[in-house]
């Protein structure tokens, strides 16, 4: 099963760092990260001690009516290398336990399964098998926060 991985986009995480209005409207401020662990959503990775963070209320593609979630996600502060290897699943979030939410082209929920990060492939191939679905969020899996979009290659 082909897919690409999309984390924030360049162009959104730009504007959002230009304004300082995050999706909720609300102005954030930079902060330094005191440890470790902070999941990216620009480049997929966990933050380290000592970089420049933001916290933001965001609201991805994807979704419609009800579904169309604002949440917290960190991000870096200032501009960084982003997630090039689109077509490979973030080895910054194989320790990861996920929720992959499947949404149709309403942008419905169509399906949800809780996935451990190292079998995040075959659980993308079984929602991506369904013909009702036309992306997948990966969400935090206690939390609930948007992680990256997965989309068919």
């Amino acid at each position: 099963m082909s897919f690409l991985i999309t984390p924030i986009s360049a162009t959104r995480l730009d504007a959002l760092r230009h304004d300082g209005t995050d999706d909720a409207g609300e102005r954030f401020a930079p902060f330094v990260a005191e440890q470790d662990g902070a999941p990216l959503r620009c480049c997929l990775r966990d933050a380290r001690a000592g970089e420049r963070l933001a916290l933001v209320a965001y609201r991805p593609d994807g979704t419609a009516g009800a579904y169309r979630e604002i949440g917290p996600v960190f991000m870096h502060a200032d501009p960084c290398e982003g997630y090039a290897e689109r077509t490979t699943y973030p080895p910054g979030f194989r320790h990861r336990r996920q929720v992959f939410r499947a949404y149709d082209r309403t942008g419905r929920i169509a399906d949800a399964l809780a996935v451990e990060g190292t079998r995040a492939e075959t659980a993308i191939a079984k929602l991506f098998a369904r013909p009702d679905v036309a992306t997948l969020h990966s969400r935090n899996v206690l939390y609930g926060c948007f992680m990256f979009a997965i989309d068919p290659a």
